[in-house]
């Protein structure tokens, strides 16, 4: 990032990278420094949310430093990470990638209480008629379009709005990639 002749590295998780615009553009970034003895390293958020949730995992919960904070932030969104902790989802957090089972159940005991120093509403269910996680066909099926190069967010969205739409035996993985590739391309 090149902040008035300045380059800065800035490390940022997938959720902004996707909502970051053409190169050359300007750019507001929320950012985290972290001071080491070693090294000063520059995290940067699309959200106040995603650098609170950053914060709080990076400094509050046991074995979890910015790098898999990163991942976190990285693998789902801040309302869904916090429905999932809410719920005390093990599975849902367990699918990130450094999260295993152990790490999950920490998260959900550190952090159940501290929601709303997240975000107030996230922790609240998810919209009428839709779950709060995502099943595995439509994970497999975000995964798959990521891998194809669609940006995470869109890919997302795409794929919840397509859960909705279709009747629950349309929904297998290949169908959804299917229909979401006709949608994403057109």
């Amino acid at each position: 990032m090149d902040v008035q002749g300045v380059g800065f590295a800035v490390s940022i998780p997938l959720s902004t990278y996707d909502k970051l615009p053409r190169a050359g553009s300007d750019v507001i970034l929320f950012t985290h420094l972290v001071v080491r003895e070693d090294a000063l390293q520059l995290y940067g958020f699309a959200t106040v949310e995603e650098r609170r949730l950053f914060r709080l995992l990076a400094t509050t919960v046991t074995g979890i430093g910015p790098r898999l904070a990163l991942n976190i932030l990285s693998a789902m969104p801040v309302k869904q990470f916090c429905q999932a902790i809410a719920a005390g989802d093990i599975k849902a957090l367990s699918r990130i990638s450094g999260i295993g089972k152990r790490s999950a159940e920490r998260l959900i005991v550190e952090l159940k209480e501290r929601l709303e120093d997240i975000d107030p509403t996230a922790a609240f269910a998810a919209p009428e008629g839709e779950s709060a996680t995502v099943s595995r066909e439509a994970q497999d099926a975000i995964s798959a379009l990521e891998t194809l190069g669609f940006k995470g967010e869109p890919a997302r969205n795409t794929v919840r709005k397509l859960c909705r739409e279709l009747k629950p035996e349309e929904c297998s993985a290949e169908n959804l990639i299917r229909k979401a590739l006709s949608t994403l391309n057109a």
